[in-house]
């Protein structure tokens, strides 16, 4: 199978931009960097999102929405937005980067328990030994956390759920594409993304954030990083490599981010977390290989 040579390319954008993210987000939450997490997502994906439908204006793409597209990008943001990514951001002023990058990894897993309830399947045994494999990993990873405070049992559930809000929005955009420039595309999902989470700091009373030079480098990082480039090369490599392919990043964002928490924050690595980080991974593994699986119920274009 031949594979798309701009869908690689983008897919090493997304390989080394949300690996590399994980350590922006923790730099500009964690304790004392002044900003809420909330407050940094919005401000995030506001910036973003104007940034991207301006660039459209000027390049007169369509920028204008139906109704139909704008409930189907509205879905799309607050699912992989305010509830992935929110989620992320609100785990990582507790949990360590690296961490929060290894329990998302268990991404590929939500996506193909997602597709079989959506296509009325029942998983082989191979497959659903992997999912359960994958599962334990997350249990191993998060163990000496949760037994050592209460506190970390709610970011823990977080971290969990994020990958299960974000794997819902890309099944959903896959089925669903919109005949859009994917810029575009990426733009509004930005912009609702942002109404989700202003939602979520009135609710929280969030205050106002008071952040250090480091934290306004790293919304800088995200912003352009994280959301203009990676963001919209993985709302590319969706429709240009088969969906076994895109969720390689899987594998590739907890090394890069394991790697980065360790050299730039001094982050552990235990035993409890390579032993974590193997049966995850391995679950992983087994999603892909069972491919048939995966993609049965999913259409994906490798052309």
């Amino acid at each position: 199978m031949k594979l798309s040579k701009a869908g690689l390319m983008h897919l090493m954008v997304v390989y080394l931009g949300w690996g590399s993210t994980y350590l922006a987000i923790r730099l500009a939450v964690r304790e004392g960097a002044g900003f809420p997490p909330f407050t940094l997502a919005f401000v995030r994906v506001t910036i973003a999102g104007i940034l991207l439908l301006g660039w459209n204006l000027v390049s007169r793409n369509r920028v204008k929405i139906t109704r139909n597209e704008a409930a189907v990008l509205a879905a799309l943001g607050l699912l992989m937005w305010t509830g992935g990514n929110g989620l992320v951001t609100w785990a990582e002023t507790k949990i360590h980067s690296s961490m929060a990058a290894l329990v998302v990894a268990i991404l590929p897993v939500w996506i193909s328990l997602i597709d079989m309830v959506i296509d009325r399947r029942l998983p082989h045994w191979k497959l659903a030994l992997s999912i359960v494999i994958g599962i334990g990993g997350v249990a191993v990873l998060s163990w000496p956390d949760i037994s050592s405070s209460s506190h970390q049992l709610g970011p823990m559930i977080g971290l969990l759920l994020a990958p299960l809000t974000w794997a819902a929005g890309t099944v959903w955009y896959i089925r669903r594409t919109p005949s859009l420039n994917v810029t575009v595309v990426s733009g509004w999902q930005h912009l609702f993304g942002a109404v989700g989470f202003l939602i979520v700091m009135l609710i929280r009373q969030e205050p106002m954030p008071d952040p250090t030079p480091t934290a306004w480098a790293a919304l800088f990082y995200l912003t352009i990083v994280g959301s203009i480039l990676a963001f919209t090369s993985y709302m590319r490599i969706l429709t240009l490599l088969p969906t076994q392919i895109t969720l390689t990043y899987a594998y590739v964002n907890p090394v890069v981010a394991v790697i980065l928490g360790y050299i730039v924050l001094s982050e552990p690595i235990t035993i409890w977390t390579i032993s974590g980080a193997v049966l995850v991974l391995l679950g992983v593994a087994g999603v892909f290989n069972n491919r048939e699986e995966i993609t049965s119920g999913t259409v994906s274009k490798s052309e």
